[in-house]
């Protein structure tokens, strides 16, 4: 039976157990149980600090368990390419040193082409990611079209065979169970309504169940951090796009990880089945919030308008983008009406996407819709994610915006935020994700690549 529903009914995700006390004082009180902000309590947890780590859902119940679980170097923004890396590594031990399997294989990553202009911009970024010792290679038409042998005129490619994918469903809620056993206090269900802070700098937070004294304050609130951060003063230029992701039932083997044409997009999922995405295509939902910040994003759409649908939807008025003020800390919240920010899929896409795939892949035909659930993929205009402190309010720091990036690159983030806050040695270089960027008049130019 098709399955629809989204996880505050049916979860995408596992369980996770989680605490029922509040902490009177922590070192660091860390926002949002998505793969960034388990990411960053487990890094600090090893780092001998005290957290609460605090969500106003569920662990990965929004765009964490909503995503592809891609974890891949190939054609990542230079900028991100050393902290990439290192979270590649990070992914390639985090089985063992926690004691899960978090469904992480290096099944390889291919795109083919039939575009000489698509081609030479993947063979420019291959160059470049020589000096960072990837081992992504270009692929001539021969051997494209022996790698993705479905009759088609591949004039080339690339391919990543070093990349691969982890499990959303439960990467992060095994995270976030080994969180606990090293002290983090995990509260689900429990929202964040704000922060206090005395003699400008911050003192902790106020959730809907009471007060929790700390440090440093660490939002990783995915598509609601702008919002937050309005709430106290702070501008986080941020912008979503509704998405639409489904499952198919098991078919043959065409590829073994992941493949990207200028049609589709399919994953091999370890059940045998696909993950599969047509023609690349979001819908941008205009919101108050979109309207405040178009300004900033006019680069980023020009360049990405082609794979974009754009409309109103409920988003106007209701979710991470929806017009509000300032709200009280002592009522309930416009995060607490939204414990799952699940928008829902688009099925008019189904049909036509499977139909493009089996017609690419005859090996494929009578595959079928196993289930389909929709996501907010938030980004910056830059594309790039903001891991940085804000230097206007003292002990608050971001992790947010990650463009679609964020769950493989999650893993190195939540290290680089943890060593922000604990003023250690960063892991990378964490100038290219500053806040400051974002406010400072910077130009921040076109994105660079996806």
């Amino acid at each position: 039976m098709l399955d629809t529903t989204d996880s505050r009914t049916t979860p995408l995700v596992d369980r996770v157990a989680g605490d029922t006390e509040l902490p009177a004082r922590v070192d660091v009180v860390v926002i949002g149980g998505g793969v960034a902000g388990v990411a960053t309590a487990y890094a600090l947890a090893k780092k001998g600090r005290s957290v609460a780590l605090v969500e106003k859902g569920r662990v990965a119940g929004e765009q964490s368990c909503r995503n592809w679980g891609w974890v891949r170097l190939q054609n990542r923004d230079r900028r991100e390419l050393p902290l990439m890396q290192h979270s590649m590594d990070l992914w390639s031990g985090l089985d063992a040193e926690i004691g899960a399997d978090l469904g992480f294989r290096r099944t390889g990553l291919i795109y083919v082409t039939k575009d000489p202009k698509e081609l030479a911009t993947w063979d420019a970024w291959v160059s470049m990611a020589q000096s960072y010792q990837v081992r992504t290679r270009m692929l001539s038409a021969e051997e494209a079209r022996a790698m993705v042998p479905n009759g088609q005129a591949w004039i080339g490619g690339v391919h990543s065979p070093n990349d691969g994918r982890a499990e959303p469903a439960i990467a992060v809620p095994a995270l976030a169970a080994a969180c606990r056993r090293l002290g983090v206090v995990l509260l689900q269900d429990c929202a964040v309504r704000g922060m206090e802070t005395t003699g400008g700098r911050v003192t902790g937070v106020v959730t809907e169940r009471g007060r929790i004294a700390a440090d440093a304050v660490v939002c990783a609130g995915g598509a609601w951090a702008s919002m937050f951060c309005r709430r106290h003063g702070i501008d986080l230029p941020q912008a979503g796009v509704r998405s639409t992701v489904f499952a198919t039932t098991p078919g043959a083997e065409v590829t073994p990880g992941g493949l990207v044409t200028p049609e589709i997009t399919i994953s091999r999922r370890p059940d045998g089945g696909y993950l599969i995405a047509a023609l690349n295509r979001g819908q941008l939902e205009i919101t108050p919030q979109g309207l405040r910040y178009a300004r900033q994003f006019w680069p980023t759409f020009q360049t990405r308008r082609k794979n974009l649908r754009i409309g109103i939807g409920k988003s106007f008025l209701d979710g991470p983008e929806a017009l509000l003020g300032k709200w009280s800390f002592d009522k309930p919240s416009p995060l607490e009406r939204n414990r799952v920010f699940a928008p829902p899929p688009d099925l008019s896409i189904v049909d036509g996407a499977i139909k493009l795939v089996t017609d690419a892949f005859p090996a494929l035909k009578g595959i079928a819709l196993a289930r389909a659930w929709g996501g907010w993929i938030d980004s910056t205009p830059d594309a790039i994610p903001v891991i940085s402190a804000v230097e206007k309010l003292p002990g608050f720091f971001l992790i947010a915006g990650f463009s679609g990036h964020g769950f493989g690159l999650g893993l190195g983030a939540g290290r680089l935020a943890a060593d922000l806050v604990t003023g250690d040695a960063p892991v990378v270089d964490p100038t290219p994700f500053r806040y400051a960027r974002m406010v400072d008049g910077s130009n921040l130019g076109k994105p660079g690549m996806m």
